[in-house]
């Protein structure tokens, strides 16, 4: 099993916490900004 220290990390677009790489994120890892769905569902609304 991979350790997850070396992980590349983002910033979630929504809510500004940091989340790291999921293997099903693999071949869009570029285009990931959210952490979750629920930022996701939520990217138009304020804090």
């Amino acid at each position: 099993m991979r350790k997850k220290d070396g992980l590349p990390e983002k910033i979630c677009v929504t809510c500004g916490r940091p989340f790291a790489w999921r293997k099903k994120w693999a071949k869009v890892w570029d285009e990931v900004k959210y952490c979750s769905d629920k930022c996701r569902m939520g990217r138009g609304k304020g804090k």
